[in-house]
């Protein structure tokens, strides 16, 4: 459904970019002609990424860093932007996540969490989005959230603290910045697969009791949500500022809705109740 050149000419900055969704997007975003800037902690991660990206025919810059500080991004994003001539779209991914009774969770590893999501796409936004109003260009954000984000979650506490606030900041930032025509927007994902979050979020044996909870039955494939960013990011959607998109299948709504519950009802059931009805 896509022109394949619908983000030529693109430069786009993605943190956690080496692997998981980040890398998924990149390669996305690689197809449709995009530049790539991908940043993380782990070098030889990154290089391996940016091969593979390389063979979309895409030009990738890497640089390491750690967005929980400041100066490191921002310098990131000073190489990419004389690499390049310039950086038009920003794509806050990195994160970090784990379960835990918050009566057990230290101050170091709730910081920790809060210091990479949102301490860390902040100091990404301010970072590129200075120089967008300094050059007096528009510029895009798009930031991974999540739908707990709004809701809360029970053992995730860091992590519901952190993307709450991220989406927080992307619809201030969405009104404050609309006058240097740079939007925000967001993605609020549902279960999608990767290595790292489901060793870390996933108990043996829940997998499977996790699908029960999304109505289409399934976790998210990569390239769904890739394709969603790369609506997001394009010019198809420059109207489209302060919003945040769920893609969970169904799996949100599911858990709020009162009666939801009775999809596990058989037909037998529903004749038992129209008997009912008729009394």
């Amino acid at each position: 459904m896509f022109q394949q050149d619908s983000l030529k000419g693109k430069t786009i900055l993605i943190t956690g970019g080496g692997t998981g969704l980040g890398k998924s997007m990149a390669l996305r975003f690689a197809e449709l002609g995009a530049n790539i800037v991908i940043t993380s902690r782990k070098k030889d991660v990154l290089e391996a990424a940016a091969h593979e990206i390389e063979k979309k025919g895409a030009k990738v810059f890497v640089q390491t860093s750690d967005i929980r500080k400041y100066d490191e991004i921002d310098s990131v994003v000073d190489q990419a932007w004389q690499h390049f001539g310039s950086i038009d779209v920003l794509v806050n991914n990195a994160a970090g996540n784990f379960i835990t009774p918050t009566e057990l969770l230290s101050p170091n590893a709730f910081n920790s969490i809060v210091g990479i999501v949102l301490n860390g796409s902040f100091h990404a936004t301010q970072a590129v989005g200075r120089r967008w109003i300094n050059n007096q260009r528009g510029g895009r954000v798009l930031s991974m959230v999540t739908t707990y984000a709004w809701t809360g979650s029970a053992y995730v506490v860091p992590s519901a603290c952190a993307k709450a606030g991220v989406l927080a900041m992307t619809r201030s930032l969405a009104v404050e910045w609309a006058k240097y025509k740079i939007r925000l927007n967001a993605i609020a994902p549902g279960p999608f697969p990767t290595e790292q979050a489901w060793e870390n979020l996933v108990p043996d044996g829940f997998e499977e009791k996790w699908k029960k909870r999304i109505p289409l039955g399934r976790s998210g494939r990569h390239e769904e949500l890739a394709n969603l960013a790369s609506y997001l990011v394009s010019d198809f959607a420059d109207y489209i500022n302060g919003e945040v998109v769920t893609i969970d299948g169904g799996e949100w709504v599911s858990g709020a809705g009162e009666m939801n519950m009775l999809t596990e009802m058989s037909p037998e059931d529903w004749m038992k109740m129209a008997e009912r009805f008729k009394k």
